[in-house]
C-alpha cells in the first residue's frame, strides 16, 4: 500500500526558508507525478509544484516560482520542496500527492499525505 508521509513544517519568519520533505513507500513511482499542494484556513487546496519521477520535469504555480524549488531522490524515494524567501500568504498546511496528472487545474491524484503545517509570521 502506498504511503506519503511528510515532514520538515514549522513557523518561521517572513523571508526566511523551510525544506518539506515526503517519504514515499509501498509502491512503484516511476510511473507517477508527484508534487505539493497547500491549504490554508477558509481556501481551497492549491496547487503549487509537480516533477516527473522518471524524467525530473518540473513545474511550479507562479506565487512560488524563483522561491520554491522541488526535487526528488528516486534512490531513497524522497520528495522535497526547498521553499525560500517565504510570505505569510505562504501560511497552509503542504500536503504530498502522487498521481498520473498535477496541475493547477484537472490534477487526478491517487495518493495523499497527511499534511504538514507551514507558518510564516510577519
Amino acid at each position: 500500500q502506498v504511503q506519503l508521509v511528510e515532514s520538515g513544517g514549522g513557523l518561521v519568519q517572513a523571508g526566511g526558508s523551510l525544506r518539506l520533505s515526503c517519504a514515499a513507500s509501498g509502491g512503484t513511482f516511476s510511473r507517477y507525478i508527484m508534487g505539493w499542494f497547500r491549504q490554508a484556513p477558509g481556501k481551497e487546496r492549491e496547487f503549487v509544484a509537480a516533477i516527473s519521477w522518471s524524467m525530473n520535469l518540473k513545474q511550479y504555480t507562479d506565487s512560488v516560482k524563483g522561491r520554491f524549488t522541488i526535487s526528488r531522490d528516486t534512490a531513497k524515494n524522497t520528495l522535497s520542496l526547498q521553499m525560500n524567501s517565504l510570505k505569510p500568504e505562504d501560511t497552509a498546511v503542504y500536503y504530498c500527492a502522487a498521481g498520473p496528472r498535477l496541475a493547477a487545474t484537472g490534477s487526478v491524484i491517487e495518493y495523499w499525505g497527511q499534511g504538514t503545517q507551514v507558518t510564516v509570521s510577519s
